[in-house]
């Protein structure tokens, strides 16, 4: 058996080399960072966001890695989240996802080969021409899990994200140090 951390992370090396030099991760809302139901009460909508997915998120935004929410939707509660999170761009009721997937990465002077993108269903597939890997939660549609170069074995929604984000963290060589910072 190898001793490559990739081997013994699941993914393959070039998914590996992927993560290492990754400067934006582009993720879906609903179904990828939400369990994808959306719970109205009166006027108002209820989202369900995990906080080991936030957590995973601020511990890469401190490395410099930046994110891009792009989702069909949009709502009050996503928009919170991403302010909450520090999400660089926010594109709330996108068109194709390739399309606004680009436009963020010229604003961001990001290349798509320092891009990680993740989603859970059709639309999201756009993602992934424009991304270097293409991750899907445990949960997503069949035809995304295909097309995926890496699934988490985390549901949308229920830390999928921090899988993820831990992920990154290993390749880029700075998990150790997030786990000092807890280190009793």
């Amino acid at each position: 058996m190898s001793d490559a951390p990739w081997t013994t992370c699941g993914v393959s090396h070039a998914v590996w080399d992927a993560l290492a030099r990754v400067e934006l991760i582009a993720l879906d809302v609903d179904g990828t960072l939400t369990d994808g139901r959306v719970v109205y009460v009166g006027d108002q909508e209820l989202q369900r966001f995990c906080v080991r997915d936030g957590q995973g998120l601020a511990w890469l935004r401190g490395v410099g890695v930046r994110f891009a929410w792009i989702t069909g939707r949009g709502s009050k509660p996503t928009e919170r989240r991403a302010a909450e999170l520090g999400v660089s761009a926010f594109r709330p009721r996108s068109g194709p996802k390739d399309e606004v997937l680009a436009e963020v990465q010229a604003e961001l002077g990001v290349l798509p080969a320092n891009t990680v993108a993740m989603g859970d269903d059709l639309p999201d597939l756009a993602l992934a021409r424009r991304a270097a890997c293409f991750v899907a939660p445990a949960d997503a549609r069949v035809e995304v899990r295909e097309a995926a170069d890496w699934v988490t074995h985390e549901r949308g929604g229920d830390g999928a994200v921090r899988a993820l984000c831990e992920l990154v963290l290993r390749a880029r060589g700075d998990w150790d140090a997030i786990l000092r910072r807890y280190d009793g």
